[in-house]
């Protein structure tokens, strides 16, 4: 059973933490949107789903509509290597955001695997000041032990996208986004997608 480990995804495909927005994203009265957590519900089951399939290559496959319709991944990679985003062709940005896509679906495929019994619990939905919701899970791995994590998310031309995920106070995309913006700025763009395109192709070999 890979959850435990598989829990670091939900923090790998994320690039924001909540420090960053600091007072500005403090919490406003609880709210009641069914949008907003009906698309983590949706996104979850197709998951759990994809746990139960054999091989990577399946659940790949499987994962793909999923993560691409849940997550504002162009936001998240924007974001994420800040201003030099900026500096980026349009062809570059598409390229960038493409291969970016492809890693986010592969770190599922390869991690969300081997589906012992796992399920994720609701606990609440808060409304942000800033008008997006913050919806607050659990992922249940066993009787004695859960992992609470919260999905923070933000309506994309009228549907409600995944900006980002914390889990344990930790975020492990700080760490893999200050690498992405190093890449570009001291090695350069081909670089990095290279290093991004290689990790793809290990995770397809596992």
């Amino acid at each position: 059973m890979q959850v435990r480990i598989s829990v670091r995804v939900l923090l790998i495909i994320t690039v924001l933490v909540h420090s960053w927005f600091g007072a500005a994203y403090a919490y406003a009265e609880s709210t009641d949107d069914p949008d907003a957590k009906q698309i983590v519900d949706v996104f979850q089951a197709q998951l759990l789903d994809a746990m139960k399939l054999k091989t990577y290559s399946e659940r790949y496959q499987t994962l793909s509509e999923p993560v691409l319709s849940s997550h504002d991944l162009t936001f998240i990679i924007r974001v994420g290597i800040r201003n030099e985003w900026k500096k980026l062709s349009k062809p570059q940005k598409q390229q960038l955001v493409d291969v970016f896509s492809r890693l986010a679906i592969a770190e599922y495929a390869k991690h969300f695997k081997d589906f012992s019994g796992e399920s994720f619990i609701f606990d609440s939905q808060e409304e942000t000041r800033q008008g997006g919701i913050v919806v607050r899970m659990r992922l249940l791995l066993n009787e004695d032990e859960e992992v609470k994590f919260s999905y923070s998310m933000k309506k994309r031309r009228g549907a409600w996208k995944i900006l980002f995920i914390t889990a344990k106070g930790v975020n492990q995309s700080l760490v893999r986004t200050k690498e992405y913006d190093s890449i570009l700025r001291n090695e350069g763009f081909d670089t990095l997608i290279a290093k991004i395109s290689g990790k793809i192709e290990k995770y397809s070999k596992q």
